[in-house]
């Protein structure tokens, strides 16, 4: 691994019972303590970590905060929040290690956010991004809505279509045009996400990462997705996952930007 290398996507679960959990919710996660988020990374040799907040806690954001202030200066956080939020607010997440603000429109969670446009002018003034956990299929007018926004919007698991729809469906092909124009970001992520293929090299969601990485490679970051919450196939190892990237990306210099450079133009690491 390259020095400095960062995933870009990871949840931490409580075992606390003071941990609130939303009712009605999609899952209810078994406990992933930051220390053995932290074991993983030292295993593949993964210097930074950003913890995203999981649609189970909805906007109480304090599990994240916690596991990102006790980690240090080399993660961020990414962090659930609603139309009502205020500018004194995202300060204070920010001074808490938050750089961006996630909606969730796949899974339950108790954030109301009924206006995009409203809310991303906020963040807009924190120079935050936007991360959308969203199927690209189910929002015919995606890229219209994306290219207004006055932030950077980073898409989840290569855009969540599933693999069966291919390369050429509108929405990937959405994707495809608003990556290229610098519109958008996208987390290679969750490839077992998009698939029924158990083979772990995930063979139907190949062409659609080399397209994503043939577009833009300067708007790419990669993540774990740890620890896999609420999938229905086998458990993957993170370690197939690293190196399903380096199946996906060929090229030294252009792994090194999605492992580094990148993340720390987006999360706002140092280099």
């Amino acid at each position: 691994m390259p020095a400095l290398a960062c995933d870009c996507h990871a949840h931490i679960f409580s075992g606390s019972t003071k941990a609130r959990l939303i009712t009605p919710r999609t899952y209810t996660p078994s406990p992933a303590p930051l220390d053995s988020y932290r074991k993983m990374l030292d295993t593949l040799g993964i210097a930074r970590g950003v913890i995203v907040q999981p649609s189970v806690y909805g906007t109480d954001n304090s599990v994240t905060l916690a596991a990102v202030a006790q980690a240090g200066e080399a993660f961020r956080a990414v962090v659930v929040v609603d139309d009502s939020v205020t500018l004194s607010e995202l300060q204070a997440l920010h001074h808490k290690g938050a750089r961006g603000a996630r909606v969730n429109l796949l899974f339950a969670s108790d954030a109301r956010v009924d206006d995009l446009t409203g809310l991303t002018h906020k963040l807009a003034e924190m120079d935050w991004h936007l991360q959308l956990l969203v199927n690209l299929a189910d929002i015919p007018d995606i890229e219209a809505l994306v290219r207004q926004l006055p932030v950077p919007v980073v898409f989840d698991h290569l855009g969540h279509v599933p693999a069966p729809e291919g390369i050429r469906s509108e929405g990937f092909q959405a994707l495809l045009h608003l990556l290229s124009d610098e519109k958008a970001w996208v987390k290679l992520s969750g490839a077992y996400r998009l698939t029924d293929a158990h083979d772990v090299a995930y063979p139907d969601v190949a062409p659609l990462a080399r397209a994503l990485v043939a577009s833009n490679p300067e708007h790419l970051v990669w993540g774990s997705d740890w620890p896999h919450p609420h999938i229905t196939g086998p458990m993957p190892n993170d370690g197939d996952l690293i190196d399903l990237l380096a199946d996906w990306v060929s090229d030294d210099g252009q792994l090194n930007r999605i492992l580094v450079t990148n993340p720390a133009r987006l999360y706002g690491f140092s280099t």
